[in-house]
């Protein structure tokens, strides 16, 4: 399995440290970063990853919902978001907010917002509801955060409570040969990628939903991401 950077579980910044980012997404539609990431990218994921889609027609043309992918690359943002329409709204570690940088800036414009790993981060929850009540699209990967086992990981509550709480659709997703991309490139490797949009699964709305609720609804949701995967891995899709 290709070797990744230790990954940084806790931000020790206060709380208030990223109150304006939540309130830019709050209040704010993306911007041209995401339009211009966009375009720079497109020719790159279809065209050196060779990347295609199935299952399109599965996500919402409009209203909220919940995109839930599996996660090995920080390419997958790009993965996800560069066959559709909608705008995806990503809820990404809090390290990548800082001020007066341009990779803060990038993505505070294109209209993701932080969680603060390693905390109870409510006011990341707080924000994902106002993108869901404004008929927006939120990602969130359902593992929490990059997959370090070689294959999929396991879901993390958070995707459960949000589904939970918000009551509106999530479409599972599954990305496949991300986990190749890891060194990959600066070999001048270029896995190919498929993704694969499920069908929305509806949970029914729990306004204080228990932890053990939230595991189960993960379980749930993840448990589709992982029968998309199983059909794209039996499928070999990845072969160079």
């Amino acid at each position: 399995m290709p070797e990744i950077k230790e990954q940084v579980y806790r931000d020790e910044r206060p709380a208030e440290a990223l109150t304006p980012y939540h309130d830019w997404a709050r209040t704010h539609e993306p911007g041209w970063t995401y339009t211009l990431t966009r375009v720079l990218l497109t020719p790159i994921v279809l065209g050196l990853f060779r990347a295609r889609a199935t299952g399109r027609d599965n996500v919402p043309q409009d209203g909220g919902f919940i995109l839930a992918p599996n996660h090995f690359s920080n390419m997958d943002h790009f993965f996800c978001g560069v066959f559709l329409r909608r705008r995806i709204r990503f809820m990404t570690k809090s390290q990548f907010f800082r001020p007066r940088t341009a990779l803060g800036y990038l993505f505070r414009v294109a209209g993701h917002f932080p969680v603060r790993r390693g905390f109870n981060d409510q006011a990341a929850f707080d924000t994902a509801h106002a993108i869901l009540a404004a008929g927006g699209c939120v990602g969130m990967y359902a593992e929490g955060g990059r997959s370090r086992s070689g294959g999929l990981g396991t879901p993390r509550p958070g995707i459960g409570r949000l589904a939970l709480e918000s009551g509106v659709p999530v479409v599972p997703v599954a990305i496949h040969g991300s986990l190749a991309i890891r060194g990959g490139w600066r070999r001048g490797r270029f896995p190919r990628i498929r993704v694969s949009y499920g069908a929305p699964l509806s949970l029914e709305r729990v306004d204080a939903p228990t932890r053990e609720q939230a595991v189960e609804a993960a379980e749930r949701i993840f448990g589709e991401v992982r029968a998309l995967y199983g059909d794209l891995d039996g499928a070999g899709v990845s072969a160079p």
